[in-house]
């Protein structure tokens, strides 16, 4: 054991060891409020640069991706939305380089509160940016090509409308813009109004929602020409003049006042409806049995402040604008089907004054919406304006067999070929499957 020296000083380190060589060196952090300062200016402005406009080709460059005119109204609401950021972010990097020059709290405290000023920019242009982002985005998924498709059905729609119109009128672009969100109900924005979704920003193009589990099913994309519908009421400019032609019609029928109110205020709900059936053809009807066709008590009650007619109603709205384009065999076998599910409205919540005045004043809507003139289709009314007859009907059979059979259907227009789903799957002429493959790959290839 060997002896301690007595002497209090420690023993030789070990080679090796930290001690042995020689004491940590100590690093200085470096000074920290310059760069933190002058960083405040720097990321301001690169949020703002990367929030840049959309390039064409970024989305894809073939027949699904975003249209010209689409990137174009896009990146005209940004470029405007940016040229405030860059004023903002500006006023950032000038109060970053003065409180650098001169640190004093009056400085940074204004530094700090024109940064939150910059970065409530930053949330809001974000916001709009990311919500283009992903419906153009969507456009390079496996569901491109439907909604592609859909896109085309709804240029088929317009078509109809502005070239049945009696005069000409100014050509409202771009056309509407499809997209899918699971887990909701069909849904429309349309063009010119604020959105919640864009900061209260004006939308500038008509964006149509569509669930996935109607695009895996077309035959029940009738409810696509309603929501279109929504947008040819707008740009057509009969947001005034509907409601006040129903108001009018139905007072000349003594419907008491109340169920005027009523009635006008479902007005756009119900002009959708009878434009998709004017559009669609009977088969239409039969996918909007398939939205309100619900459990007996949701049919029969009634919403007091609901922008759809009660369902009950609903029904037999469709069934006589298909009686008045000369479908009455169709329209009396969707009437036997919905009474006999629902043989009595008194059951429900339904207003008595609503139900006694039904009878006159089911009719009277649907000539008030359809077959009255209007200043605004060039002295014609909406049936003048969108023909769907014989003819047509013809051609949508005709077209069922051929999307059935995975043949070209032709020179048929998009709108119709909902129809002709919906008939080859009603009468079985092709599996499920092979309908929605087929009708998929036809539109997307026009």
């Amino acid at each position: 054991m060997t002896a301690s020296t007595g002497t209090g000083t420690a023993p030789p380190a070990a080679p090796g060891t930290a001690q042995a060589q020689g004491s940590p060196v100590r690093r200085r952090t470096g000074e920290i409020r310059g760069p933190w300062i002058r960083s405040q200016g720097t990321s301001v402005m690169r949020h703002a640069a990367a929030l840049r406009p959309f390039r064409a080709g970024e989305f894809g460059s073939g027949a699904a991706a975003p249209s010209e005119g689409h990137l174009q109204a896009v990146n005209a609401l940004l470029t405007r939305l940016r040229q405030e950021l860059l004023v903002v972010s500006g006023h950032v990097r000038k109060g970053a380089s003065a409180a650098v020059a001169q640190p004093t709290t009056a400085r940074l405290q204004e530094l700090v509160r024109s940064k939150e000023r910059a970065h409530d920019w930053v949330r809001a242009i974000e916001r709009i940016w990311d919500f283009y982002f992903e419906l153009f985005g969507q456009r390079q998924s496996a569901f491109g090509e439907w909604l592609l498709a859909c896109d085309r059905i709804a240029l088929s729609c317009y078509q109809a409308a502005y070239l049945g119109v009696g005069e000409p009128k100014p050509l409202p672009a771009p056309p509407p813009f499809c997209y899918m969100r699971t887990g909701f109900s069909p849904a429309t924005f349309r063009r010119g109004i604020p959105l919640r979704r864009l900061g209260r920003q004006i939308n500038p193009f008509p964006l149509v929602q569509l669930p996935y589990h109607r695009l895996v099913n077309p035959w029940t994309l009738g409810a696509m020409l309603h929501e279109v519908s929504h947008n040819l009421q707008s740009d057509l400019g009969l947001n005034k003049a509907v409601p006040v032609a129903l108001g009018r019609r139905l007072l000349e029928e003594d419907c008491p006042p109340a169920v005027v109110q009523v009635w006008v205020r479902w007005n756009r709900e119900i002009f959708a409806d009878l434009s998709a059936a004017l559009l669609g053809g009977p088969a239409v009807v039969g996918s909007l049995f398939d939205v309100i066709g619900r459990a007996p008590r949701t049919v029969v009650s009634y919403n007091p402040r609901g922008p759809h007619p009660t369902p009950w109603f609903r029904a037999y709205i469709s069934t006589e604008l298909l009686r008045r384009m000369g479908f009455a065999e169709e329209a009396e076998r969707f009437e036997s089907l919905w009474s006999k599910i629902y043989p009595d409205p008194r059951t429900g919540t339904l207003p008595k004054a609503m139900v006694d005045t039904f009878a006159r004043a089911n009719p009277a809507v649907v000539d008030a919406l359809c077959f009255r003139e209007f200043p605004q289709l060039g002295s014609r009314s909406l049936a003048g304006t969108i023909t769907f007859g014989a003819k047509e009907h013809q051609m949508t059979l005709e077209a069922a067999e051929r999307l059935a059979a995975g043949t070209d259907p032709g020179i048929i227009p998009a709108r119709f070929l909902i129809g002709s789903a919906r008939t080859a799957l009603d009468k079985g002429l092709a599996r499920p499957g092979v309908i929605t493959r087929n009708f998929y790959t036809e539109l997307a290839r026009r």
